[in-house]
């Protein structure tokens, strides 16, 4: 090419405008004069900056107390301004408008201004360029954040290092001490292992213990009542006494077994009318005596539930009785029976003392008393809404009690779900018959008074009735006097009632022999073992007369309150 080829003069403005580097050209009283599109692409402005000072286009950031971008680039621009040097400024932190909301975006630049002189060697312009280093400041920053980290990490490290040698030694000594402390709790638990084992002991010899004088004061009150056909009012007062003492020792042994979980149920499909029926009929002359009035409301169809009778009908006669105690003379009680979404409702209402609404949860406590004690309170021993609770949540229930205040009466509502459709029927109960022949009866009791009233009171039935004190007694009687029933204690003195059972099964005429058990053992335990000992049935004392009686005329298949199969 001919170095004399004339080349046209380069659009100045488009060059400045196409530069790569963000510029800016002020006056000197810092007013915008021209602007590159790198600068309005870096700054997200655009030309309308231009005539505008640049402190009213860029103020420092309000959000950020420490921004100095302002005072530092004025500081820059006034000495090139003074001094006609170019100023390179440090690397700056100044953000810039968003234009969304008022808000800032942060921004590091590294600004260079230089300046323009005229032909008098006066600043006419200032060239303020920039370069955008954010992203290097924010790199910078994590790796200086990052080499932190990895610091403080070292540093942790060392330290937990120290920390394992100290706390290894610490776990050794807790493992010492723990090894101590099993073998502590291990020593305790055997301990209350054998607590509880004695405990079980003595709750089954208070049973016995309790339950002989109970039978033998009933079994007399009855023979006084076979006496004395025309009444006495002393037999009212020991049949009512009684009764009470049964339920007190009942409501003792039953809340201990509810309070160890060792409450047992016998479940059957059973109609609850029929259980309902049954208690309160029981209770219904108790009612009668002060001139209490009990009501009773049955559906006409039946009321289905999977459960243990003997345990529902505890239910219903601990809530009369409790009913019963707190109803003052005159006044009256309804048990009603009803279902509703798949339950069946039992309430005991009655119109007496009442007590706080507050108290209701309270009640079904261990000891609890709806009236304090004091000379005018009924007898009790707090335990029988304890015992009614267990039941009814052993039956997949629930029980509660509601009262407006003292003397507004008490309302007790149990809710227990109705038996499957698919459920078998209710066994039904079988008519009791007389028997055809007197019957040839031994009584195996070591209690004499209680064998002495028990044979009085069979021999009155017209039963021929023997009756021994000893275990070795029974197996002599039964070797050379064919009986038709053994009613068996089984805390016999010498021989127990399991033994006695078993011998007599093992004769040649043993399976003969219908065998009941009769005693003040009756767990589930207990029945158990009769049963494997080869009892027909395990019979609870005290046993009314009446309960007896049907069992001896039955087949054995209905067997009254207080037995059990065994």
């Amino acid at each position: 090419m001919s170095a004399n080829t004339h080349h046209p003069t380069p659009d100045f403005r488009r060059l400045f405008d196409s530069t790569a580097s963000p510029l800016l050209i002020l006056a000197p009283d810092f007013t915008i004069v021209e602007v590159n599109r790198a600068y309005l692409t870096a700054t997200r402005t655009q030309r309308g900056i231009v005539g505008r000072r640049i402190f009213e286009v860029f103020p420092d950031n309000p959000d950020d107390p420490a921004a100095d971008g302002v005072r530092n680039l004025r500081r820059s621009l006034e000495t090139v301004v003074a001094t006609g040097r170019a100023d390179t400024m440090a690397l700056q932190r100044y953000d810039i408008p968003t234009g969304e909301g008022g808000g800032f975006a942060e921004r590091y630049w590294s600004p260079v201004n230089s300046p323009v002189l005229d032909g008098d060697g006066r600043v006419s312009h200032i060239i303020h360029r920039v370069e955008d280093v954010t992203d290097f400041v924010r790199l910078h920053r994590a790796e200086r954040e990052q080499e932190r980290a990895v610091a403080e990490a070292q540093t942790r490290a060392d330290g937990m290092e120290i920390d394992l040698f100290v706390r290894a030694r610490e776990i050794r000594e807790v493992n010492e001490q723990l090894s101590r402390a099993n073998t502590e709790l291990d020593e305790a638990g055997r301990q209350l292992r054998e607590e509880q084992q004695a405990k079980d002991r003595f709750i089954a010899t208070l049973s016995h213990e309790l339950r002989n004088p109970l039978a033998a004061a009933t079994a007399a009150t009855e023979l006084l009542a076979l006496d004395l056909p025309d009444g006495h009012p002393a037999l009212s007062v020991l049949e009512r006494q009684l009764g009470t003492l049964v339920r007190m020792s009942n409501d003792l042994l039953d809340g201990t077994r509810a309070l160890t979980g060792r409450l047992e149920l016998v479940r059957e499909r059973a109609d609850l009318r029929t259980v309902v029926d049954s208690a309160c009929t029981d209770l219904s002359r108790l009612f009668g005596q002060e001139d209490r009035t009990l009501v009773v409301e049955l559906p006409a169809e039946p009321v289905l539930v999977d459960g243990d009778r003997l345990r529902l009908a505890q239910v219903l006669t601990n809530l009369l009785s409790n009913a019963l105690k707190y109803t003052l003379p005159g006044g009256h009680a309804t048990a009603r029976l009803s279902t509703a979404r798949g339950q069946a409702r039992l309430t005991v209402e009655d119109d007496g003392i009442g007590f706080e609404p507050g108290q209701a949860d309270e009640l079904f406590g261990v000891f609890m008393r709806a009236a304090p004690a004091g000379p005018s309170t009924p007898e009790g021993l707090g335990l029988g809404l304890s015992v009614v609770r267990t039941v009814v949540e052993l039956h997949g229930g629930r029980i509660s009690a509601h009262s407006r205040g003292p003397g507004t009466g008490a309302l007790f509502t149990v809710l227990l779900p109705l038996a499957a459709a698919d459920s078998p029927p209710p066994r039904l109960p079988r008519a009791a018959r007389r028997a055809p022949r007197r019957l040839a009866i031994l009584i195996v009791e070591d209690n004499t008074d209680l064998a002495t009233t028990y044979r009085t009171l069979l021999e009155r039935q017209g039963h021929h009735v023997t009756a021994v004190h000893t275990g070795a007694d029974a197996l002599t009687a039964t070797e050379s006097h064919l009986f038709d029933v053994v009613l068996c204690d089984l805390g016999l003195p010498d021989l127990d009632g399991y033994a006695v059972a078993r011998e007599i099964r093992s004769r040649p005429h043993g399976a003969e022999l219908r065998l009941i058990a009769v005693s003040g053992f009756s767990r589930g335990s207990d029945q158990g073992q009769s049963r494997a000992a080869g009892f027909d049935a395990h019979l609870a004392k005290p046993l009314p007369l009446a309960d007896l009686l049907e069992l001896l005329e039955g087949d054995g298949a209905q067997l009254g309150r207080g037995s059990a199969p065994a």
